[in-house]
């Protein structure tokens, strides 16, 4: 021991050691803001615009001064996905582009049973005649649930105005899905999809449900069903209901081709064509051969049947937060010959993440 140390008042030292430990505590302790362990409260508010949009933001009254953001620590392992997210009180972020409002989505949506106080609502909407009046009907109905029964309200809801290029004025069904639309269609919506994604995922969100403006039946348990599975990434079957005129009656025919099990017909048209060229489901003109789930259906058979998919749908899509915070998202462009929701599901899989389907557990498309 050098004569310096030895001769070191023992009160020094011991003093040097509280002010390193205070120092610490200081330092990790979070005194600045909230420290994030697991959930927000439901009755809880953002105190700056700046901050996450797992809250909601509410806006100073009068001439206050705003409050600066606060700086708050996340304690990402905290935060949990699993079987079971009710009782863990996960929150759910349901994400929506959406360029026309039907009315079946809305209450659909208020008819889940999932806690609404643990979900967040996202949407982005087109900048065009029919996108400003599907911002008017849906402000409408956000103003009247969010003012009505506390037991209805949603923990969060933002609202984006898309300002990419819209490649379709016309919105009608027929002119979505010809087939030389559907490059530049489903490239545009794979910006807007990940422009909400990435403005609206918080810190705090468990999982996000990818839900189309025109579903507008699922089950009220849909959240809880579909998390019980406890996998990265899974889809419902979507089916659409219709009258079918043979049959005198209502019927429902498959709605959803872009869940499907790759086939070797597939990967050949794929290795044959150019590097910005994309391969489509459900045209006669360029058949795959893959096994469709929409096909899979069997009203007979169990209908929790699981099953292993290399493409997925965005009608209805349930993912683990962790899956896009590892930076999965929609390819705008040709990402292995594919784009959007199937690309997504591809960068999942080179990410190691695997995607899954329930042939038997339906959602329901409106029919136009």
């Amino acid at each position: 021991m050098s004569r310096s140390f030895r001769r070191s008042n023992p009160i020094t030292i011991v003093l040097a050691a509280v002010l390193c430990i205070g120092f610490f505590v200081f330092f990790f302790s979070g005194s600045d803001g909230p420290a994030f362990t697991k959930k927000t409260g439901a009755g809880e508010t953002a105190s700056s615009p700046l901050s996450p949009p797992s809250l909601p933001f509410r806006k100073s009254k009068g001439n206050a001064p705003q409050a600066a953001p606060p700086v708050v620590h996340y304690y990402m392992n905290n935060i949990t996905t699993s079987r079971t997210p009710m009782e863990n009180e996960e929150s759910v972020l349901i994400l929506t582009p959406l360029a026309r409002f039907y009315e079946g989505y809305w209450d659909n949506l208020l008819k889940l049973s999932y806690p609404h106080n643990l979900i967040s609502l996202g949407f982005i909407i087109p900048k065009t005649k029919e996108g400003n009046a599907a911002y008017a009907a849906l402000q409408a109905q956000v103003t009247k649930t969010q003012s009505g029964p506390k037991s209805k309200r949603f923990a969060a809801v933002s609202i984006l105005r898309q300002d990419t290029e819209i490649p379709l004025q016309s919105q009608d069904e027929a002119e979505r899905h010809k087939m030389e639309n559907q490059k530049a269609r489903r490239a545009a919506m794979a910006k807007a999809r990940n422009s909400l994604l990435f403005t609206t995922m918080g810190p705090a969100t468990s999982w996000v449900l990818w839900m189309d403006a025109d579903v507008v039946e699922t089950p009220p348990t849909l959240i809880q069903d579909l998390a019980a599975y406890d996998v990265p990434i899974i889809v419902p079957n979507c089916f659409q209901r219709y009258y079918n005129e043979d049959k005198k009656a209502m019927d429902q025919r498959p709605y959803d081709f872009n869940n499907w099990i790759d086939s070797p017909t597939a990967r050949e048209l794929g290795a044959k064509m150019g590097k910005d060229d994309i391969l489509l489901e459900g045209y006669a003109e360029m058949a795959t051969y893959r096994s469709l789930m929409a096909y899979m259906h069997d009203a007979s058979a169990d209908p929790g049947a699981k099953v292993k998919l290399d493409g997925v749908g965005g009608a209805t899509l349930l993912v683990k937060a962790e899956v896009h915070r590892d930076g999965a998202m929609f390819p705008p462009f040709a990402f292995y010959h594919l784009i959007e929701t199937e690309g997504f599901a591809k960068m999942a899989a080179r990410l190691n993440w695997e995607s899954y389907g329930l042939p038997n557990y339906l959602v329901y498309h409106y029919n136009e």
